[in-house]
């Protein structure tokens, strides 16, 4: 193979990192300046990664998809489909085996290396799938695709088959291997894991991961983690452990160990719950020390996740037709097709989708191949009534979850889950199969399981969710967005009952009362003349009126730029007599909900023998959604404002309610009436960790050492403080060299509220670090300000800036850039700093820009009264902001070589906020002139090194 074939006559590419572009061409790269790079951008063809972005860079508009602009990004989307690139040109670079350009010029050429590299890949005799591929690149090529015919041309490089007519390529959901259903499992034994067992797996996963030895922490850690999985001797009392591990003690591992091998004796499923997406998918990489052979490893591990994250058949086959007929993108369509016929699971949110692939050029967001408008959305599934349902994703991630040894889930999914099947099994209903067999659970990121059970256990009546309950029951609406409400989807199945005919009938009637679409324009329109359907939207806007009223004046002008909150009580007569109503109207719906499920309860039984599997299966769907909604949400809707009818002024001492109102762009968007346990724990231990055999909580950051029992505070926040069975607790130290690899400092000579010194140390120390900062802001207006400023100074170094909530890209593709790219660097607020897992030199150096202590909100302040009132306030917010700054230094130092500096740029922090750091980790107090000169020299030799 030579350059001389046509489709190797690449056109030039452009780089364009901060400060001066560069093109490379046949002849080479050169740099050119501003003006010349928006030219060849807008002119003819050219190479980019990522269209939008590099847009932005030169600060003009996104652009529209066109023949003359080749994103290398969507080259690599279809040669490599579901396998991982960090969406620029030193990702591109990296995953294909090449070393990392720095500067713009070796990023120009890498780009041009990178396009001929994946062609010639397309050209090579080994490339498999290529007459499916040929299909779909022959369909691309007619719809204009810019790579069209270059694609074409690499993969006729080899012999295809002559074929009179082929397809369109694009029918992913006929091309899926279908799903079977197995024997149950039954009911997991109780074979006991004991310390030396798990010391032994151990050793066993560390020699297969390549590792020599096993560290006497990490040992130890597993020895301690086996009571977890030891039988529990009372119904009602679970093993619980409450394990705090250091950074580089090897917990994934020092859990697998026991949970694997009790899975293995007991023929059931241990359970690995995680808060982050990042975290899921860095346990499922550890897992294949278990299970080397990835047949095998797919079949005894499974990641899973809510169906709201997994690609939907039939919302592609809709999205596919549609760009046929011209109605959206039918190049990013097609590149979603190819990516399902090759992804493990389907996975769209933090699986192996190109989350960055929607925004590679000005698509509009109903066009797009984007997780929105293409993953399974609540009452969209019709189940069994689906063509695709015997090849549907969620159906095989549900069932291949059954029968694994390990199922690696988030806290959010366990819980919600867990509370819908304890609720069922109340009623003398089976369980929903899912978390049946949750006995034995690893809480991973423990630290969260507060916050995450206070979002599964609480209640929002609000607009957009009141309006997604009036879509589920009556359909769109003539909205072009799939949907099928009740009737559509029962209709034929309660034709023959009467009684289940009229409750249908009453339930969709009802649910007019309910908000429909664009319920803010007419409750908080711009012109101020509001227009209220339907008693909930009438109380949405008693409340808002309330809100106005007890909020300050800046907050509650048409200019509007966070939000606003209120408590509840005293509510105003408006707010009082539009909750009766709106509580009639909840009831009304509630009535038929409840009939219609206890009619097609009926049906199950009485018409047993007649029913065939997919009409089953479509009523058992149904009465999940029912019991969702008609026994939890709207129970939960009607308690809230029932209690407000009620007329007393005394809050309920287990709940805080309370209104608000969100915005964006100086406009309100939703009005919600929302409840939330003061200690949210009661309901998780009630659903969770009571039905469970063993639990164990794990974390870098569990224990307070300012507290007299450093476990205090975990056991409350866990809900292990009120187990008959006391928590036992351990606490492992990290064996890194705390003292010798990090340094942490307190600029002291700041004015903390002013961006323009925030931006400007910031710059200095990024710059002495050579790159590789992590900016942390605890408020998005102060990141933005930040950034405006800080962006063209490190551009002129050619050190690449990067931000949160403001680049086209979602936080975890920002977080795979900023991996890739040594010397960039990023700024974030908390789900940076909770998703960052970035060893190596590409972090190391971190700066707060205050301190991160809780916001001072109506529900932070009834939590800081119930678990530290009066003189224990201040530890309990010390405590809060003590962790969220030891879990960012934990981000900072990942592996025993790496070097870090953590500075916090507010002169006030106390020194006691330092405590949860390791030990050997000393805070120095110092002028910012003074920081910059010992970051410099302490990562001098980090830079020279890398």
């Amino acid at each position: 193979m030579t350059g001389a074939e046509p489709w190797l006559a690449l056109p030039p590419a452009l780089a364009v990192p901060p400060g001066a572009g560069a093109v490379a061409d046949a002849e080479g790269a050169r740099r050119i300046g501003r003006g010349a790079a928006e030219g060849l951008f807008t002119g003819g063809e050219v190479m980019v990664a990522h269209a939008s972005l590099t847009a932005r860079r030169l600060g003009i508009a996104p652009p529209p998809r066109s023949p003359q602009l080749l994103d290398v990004l969507e080259l690599f989307a279809f040669v490599r489909p579901a396998r991982f690139c960090a969406p620029s040109a030193a990702g591109l670079a990296l995953a294909l085996g090449m070393a990392e350009p720095k500067g713009a010029e070796a990023q120009a050429g890498a780009l041009r290396e990178a396009a001929a590299g994946l062609l010639r890949e397309l050209a090579a005799p080994d490339y498999p799938h290529r007459e499916d591929a040929v299909t779909l690149a022959e369909t691309l090529g007619r719809a204009g695709w810019s790579w069209g015919w270059r694609v074409l041309g690499a993969l006729q490089h080899q012999p295809v088959r002559e074929r009179r007519h082929r397809g369109s390529g694009l029918d992913a959901w006929a091309r899926l291997p279908e799903w079977e259903d197995e024997a149950p499992r039954g009911e997991a034994g109780s074979a006991p894991v004991d310390s030396e067992s798990a010391r032994i797996r151990l050793e066993k996963l560390l020699q297969a991961s390549g590792l020599d030895e096993t560290r006497p922490t990490q040992s130890d850690y597993a020895a301690e983690a086996a009571y977890a999985f030891a039988p529990r001797n009372d119904e009602g009392r679970p093993r619980m452990l409450l394990a705090e591990a250091g950074t580089g003690t090897g917990k994934t591992l020092g859990y697998l160990a026991p949970a694997s091998l009790w899975a293995e004796r007991n023929q059931g499923a241990a359970w690995v719950s995680t808060y982050t997406r990042a975290l899921q998918r860095q346990i499922d990489r550890e897992i294949a020390s278990l299970w080397p052979d990835p047949k095998e490893r797919r079949r005894k591990a499974v990641v899973r996740k809510g169906r709201e994250n997994y690609l939907c058949l039939l919302n592609l086959q809709e999205m596919v037709q549609a760009a046929q007929l011209g109605n959206g993108d039918l190049v990013g369509m097609a590149l979603a097709s190819r990516w399902a016929l090759h992804s493990r699971d389907g996975d769209m949110t933090g699986g192996d989708y190109p989350g960055w692939l929607p925004g590679l050029f000005a698509t509009p967001p109903s066009h797009q191949a984007s997780p929105a408008n293409l993953v399974d959305r609540r009452g969209e599934c019709v189940h069994a009534a689906c063509p695709h349902y015997r090849t549907c994703f969620v159906e095989k991630t549900v069932r291949a979850s059954r029968r694994a040894d390990l199922v690696v889930a988030n806290h959010a999914l366990v819980m919600t889950q867990a509370a819908f099947d304890g609720a069922r099994s109340a009623r003398g209903l089976k369980q929903d199969g899912e978390t049946a067999a949750l006995k034995r659970i690893v809480f991973d990121e423990g630290h969260h399981l507060f916050d995450a059970a206070d979002s599964a256990f609480s209640a929002c009546l609000s607009g957009q969710e009141a309006a997604e309950l009036r879509r589920w029951i009556r359909g769109p609406e003539g909205r072009a967005r799939r949907g099928r409400g009740l009737e559509q989807r029962l209709g034929d199945l309660c034709a023959d009952n009467e009684a289940a005919s009229k409750a249908l009938q009453d339930a969709v009637r009802a649910a007019a009362q309910l908000p429909g679409e664009g319920v803010s324009g007419r409750i908080a329109p711009a012109s101020g003349e509001v227009n209220p359907v339907g008693p909930v939207e009438r109380f949405l806007l008693a409340a808002l009126e309330q809100l106005r009223a007890r909020t300050s004046e800046n907050a509650s002008g048409s200019g509007v730029e966070f939000g606003m909150e209120c408590a509840l009580r005293p509510a105003t007569e408006p707010v009082r007599e539009a909750a009766r109503e709106a509580a009639r109207a909840l009831a009304a719906i509630e009535a038929p909900l409840l009939a219609l499920s206890r009619h097609l309860e009926d049906i199950l039984d009485d018409e047993a023998a007649e029913l065939d599997g997919s009409a089953r299966a479509r009523i058992e769907g149904a009465l999940r959604g029912l019991d969702r909604r008609a026994r939890m949400t709207l129970p939960g809707w009607r308690s809230m404002l029932a209690a407000l009818d009620a007329g007393g002024d005394e809050p309920d001492p287990d709940f805080v309610d309370w209104l608000s109102a969100e915005a964006a762009f100086g406009r309100i968007h939703d009005v919600a009436l929302r409840r939330h346990w003061i200690d949210p724990t009661v309901p998780l231990e009630a659903a969770v960790v009571m039905p469970a055999h063993g639990v164990l909580v794990t974390s870098a950051t569990l224990s307070d050492p300012l507290s007299d029992d450093p476990f205090d505070l975990a056991r409350l926040r866990t809900g292990a403080a009120r187990l008959v069975e006391p928590a036992r607790t351990l606490k492992v130290e990290s064996p890194f060299d705390y003292a010798a690899h990090s340094r942490v400092i307190v600029v002291n000579d700041l004015i903390k509220d002013d961006p323009r010194q925030t931006a400007a140390a910031m710059r200095e120390l990024f710059l002495a670090a050579g790159g590789g900062g992590l900016g942390l802001f605890t408020a998005i207006r102060r990141l933005k300000a930040v950034y405006e400023r800080l962006g063209p100074d490190l551009a002129k170094a050619g050190i690449p800036l990067y931000a949160q909530h403001l680049d086209p890209l979602e936080v975890g593709a920002l977080v795979d850039v900023f991996r890739a790219e040594q010397d960039s660097c990023l700024l974030g607020t908390d789900a940076v700093r909770d998703g960052v897992d970035v060893p190596g030199r590409s972090l190391r150096i971190l700066a707060f820009d205050r301190v991160p202590w809780p916001r001072p909100d109506l529900l932070h302040k009834a939590r800081r009264e119930r678990f530290g009132g009066g003189p224990q306030a201040r530890a309990y917010d010390d405590a809060l902001a003590r962790a969220r700054m030891a879990q960012a230094f934990g981000r900072l130092i990942r592996r025993a070589d790496d070097r870090g500096v953590f500075v916090m740029l507010d002169a006030a922090c106390p020194t006691r906020l330092f405590a949860s750091l390791p030990p050997g980790t000393e805070v120095q107090r110092m002028g910012l002139a003074e920081a910059v000169e010992l970051t410099a020299a302490f990562l001098g030799g980090m830079r020279e090194e890398g």
